[in-house]
């Protein structure tokens, strides 16, 4: 494959308000694509919109879109057809996590979120795959390094990053026959406002926060290869962590994340407790 000449492409990007979905704007920006911007909070992608505009001279659209909403897909590529906008390629973003065990979560709260994380991201990408196919573009969908251990006190976002992280890499090996390059990206914890929403700073466990910057720069850096991985995790340790969890048995897979949450829990309970 030829690397992507981004400035002839027309990326819509969902999640695009804050933390890596506004960082993948910035940086698609600079290089040259046009944009099509998706989130709830359309003050924010309207103020992005202006920012990017100003700086990179790119057209950027701005669809202000609840994805929990069925069908949020088919309404994305909808509206984009009524604006007559061609999008050539799409990076799925959106998403937020929560943080307790399951039996103390709020059941239409992990509804919610099953709806964006899971079935938003499904629906997005079956909406545009057909035109992206056609082209020589992306398709990028962020997964997490939570989807390759089950997470207890995170279980539902993390089943649902492991979800996005199978169906990314069976879509890659889908569209080997066409020029369209699919990739699932998987950050660690993040300098993001992911945290506001889980509603614990110490879900990271204690350990050091990636930037926005670094994990976009990833993906750009495995996009821009000859031949693209079907997906990435975000950093060398977390690069180690994913082939070391290879090696053992489910039991001491879940225990371990048992034991990293579980700390994350008590550390949030202190917190509150000094606060």
């Amino acid at each position: 494959m030829s690397r992507v000449d981004w400035a002839g492409q027309t990326t819509l990007v969902t999640g695009a308000s804050a933390g890596i979905g506004a960082e993948f704007a910035r940086q698609l920006a600079t290089r040259g694509s046009d944009l099509v911007l998706v989130a709830r909070r359309a003050d924010r992608l309207t103020a992005l919109a202006a920012e990017l505009t100003a700086a990179s001279g790119v057209r950027v659209d701005v669809v202000p879109l609840d994805l929990a909403r069925p069908a949020a897909g088919r309404a994305l590529a909808a509206e984009v057809d009524r604006r007559g906008i061609a999008v050539t390629s799409v990076v799925n973003c959106a998403g937020f996590g929560t943080h307790g065990p399951v039996h103390a979560e709020d059941a239409d709260r992990l509804a919610e979120m099953i709806a964006v994380d899971v079935t938003a991201l499904v629906d997005v990408s079956r909406a545009f795959v057909d035109r992206l196919r056609a082209g020589t573009g992306v398709l990028v969908n962020v997964a997490s390094m939570a989807a390759y251990l089950p997470a207890p006190d995170m279980a539902v976002y993390a089943a649902a990053k492991a979800f996005v992280l199978s169906f990314t890499e069976a879509l890659w090996a889908e569209s080997r026959d066409s020029g369209l390059r699919v990739l699932a990206l998987s950050p660690g914890a993040t300098d993001t406002e992911f945290f506001d929403v889980v509603g614990n700073d110490a879900a990271d466990g204690g350990r050091p926060r990636q930037s926005p910057q670094e994990v976009v720069a990833t993906a750009f850096r495995a996009l821009d290869r000859r031949d693209p991985p079907p997906s990435v995790a975000v950093g060398r340790a977390n690069r180690a962590s994913v082939r070391a969890v290879r090696l053992l048995t489910r039991r001491r897979a879940v225990l371990l994340m048992a034991a990293i949450t579980g700390r994350a829990a008590e550390d949030g309970v202190a917190r509150r407790a000094a606060a």
